[in-house]
């Protein structure tokens, strides 16, 4: 029986879907270092993690036997792509499914802002009766900054603009503007007009340190900001002192540089106690919803790529969807260079068969066909196609 290892509690509903495929499931709830991931990938050819586990060029190295990765999120920088992509590992990930999450609690958090309510509430807790108007603000009228207009981004601009916001956005692409957001044509600009500041951005490398005491100053008095996205973006020294000079207003923080990797391990933050602060514990997605979606979603397509050869949404190989049925099919993950289908569907036709259906796809150094084929297939020709010289996996079904 294959076995599949999911940490990092995933939703029992992948465990359910990969038993239903065949898959012995291993669950651990928090996450492995590489030692760890290494000795526990033992067997294993599917494997599910979510943030915290980091899967290396050498993790990789050492398990070959490891076929696919889902990540049960919707950032993949915890992978090395281009080594999973050398190795033949395909990676997925969930780029839609906790869109809705993520963007409730945003708007959450800029009404718990702009009321002041965190203050209200531990005001109220330590038995201080404060009621008062200053300082506190409806968000109708208000206009919301977006920095990153993705799919969450784009989700917050038409709810923000449904509760009255006006909403402006920025993005290195140029994206389509929805409702009557409006394009910024500079982070700077978004920063001097927006009153509220939300970022949204994803985990490539370039954008660490997007976020420091420069951007924070070019932001208009007594504004708002939150960052929903990436820890590493945001300078949390720079975040500090402009809360505590008065010129940020408040702040809303889900994702940091370094977070605990285990439930009820210690955290520790410069941004502990500031006032009109909200902090998370990365729960952006961490609705029950969210996460049976992205169990789901994830483990379907796994189970998509190894047993049809599916690679649809793969962040890093070539994205192919043979449709239909025919006796045999393979999957031949090769080296991008000219002639690879040539030469695979001549030892097809020297054994005797006939290609019935087919598709390639290329990816920068690498290329993907999947082909039907009339009759099983034999041996000798599976050991043939393992042998051509650009073949970096091939799996048959």
């Amino acid at each position: 029986m294959p076995r599949a290892l999911l940490l990092e509690n995933i939703d029992p509903v992948a465990v359910d879907l990969l038993t239903s495929a065949g898959y012995e499931v291993e669950s651990i709830r928090g996450a492995l270092d590489e030692d760890d991931l290494i000795a526990a990938l033992d067997g294993v050819t599917l494997l599910g993690i979510r943030s915290k586990t980091q899967v290396t060029a050498e993790v990789l190295r050492r398990r070959p036997e490891l076929v696919a990765i889902g990540a049960f999120c919707i950032g993949t920088n915890q992978i090395d792509l281009v080594a999973a992509a050398g190795a033949g590992v395909a990676v997925f990930n969930a780029p839609y499914s906790n869109t809705r999450s993520v963007v409730e609690l945003a708007l959450a958090e800029i009404i718990l802002l702009a009321r002041r309510l965190v203050d209200r509430d531990r005001a109220l807790h330590a038995g201080i009766w404060d009621k008062s108007a200053t300082g506190s603000h409806e968000i109708r009228g208000r206009t919301l900054g977006i920095v990153g207009y993705g799919n969450i981004g784009s989700q917050l601009s038409v709810l923000a603009e449904s509760l009255g916001m006006r909403v402006l956005y920025y993005d290195l692409e140029d994206k389509l503007a929805l409702g009557n957001a409006q394009r910024c044509a500079s982070l700077d600009e978004l920063l001097e007009r927006a009153e509220t500041v939300s970022l949204h951005v994803d985990g490539r490398g370039g954008n660490a340190g997007l976020f420091g005491a420069e951007q924070f100053a070019r932001m208009r008095p007594r504004s708002l900001f939150l960052n929903l996205s990436r820890g590493f973006v945001v300078d949390h020294e720079a975040l500090r002192d402009h809360i505590l000079s008065g010129h940020i207003a408040g702040a809303a923080v889900d994702v940091f540089p370094e977070e605990p990797r285990e439930q009820g391990d210690p955290f520790t933050s410069v941004l502990r106690g500031l006032p009109n602060v909200v902090l998370t514990p990365h729960v952006g997605g961490s609705t029950q919803e969210a996460q049976h979606d992205i169990g789901r979603f994830v483990a379907g397509k796994l189970i998509d790529y190894v047993q049809s050869g599916t690679t649809t949404l793969s962040v890093n190989l070539p994205a192919v969807a043979l449709h239909g049925s025919s006796a045999a099919r393979f999957a031949l993950l090769h080296r991008n260079v000219p002639g690879v289908l040539a030469s695979a569907d001549v030892l097809v036709t020297e054994h005797g068969l006939n290609v019935d259906g087919q598709v390639l796809a290329t990816r920068g150094e690498l290329g993907y066909a999947v082909t039907d084929v009339s009759a099983p297939l034999p041996s000798e020709l599976i050991a043939a196609l393992r042998e051509l010289p650009e073949t970096v996996r091939l799996a048959t079904f």
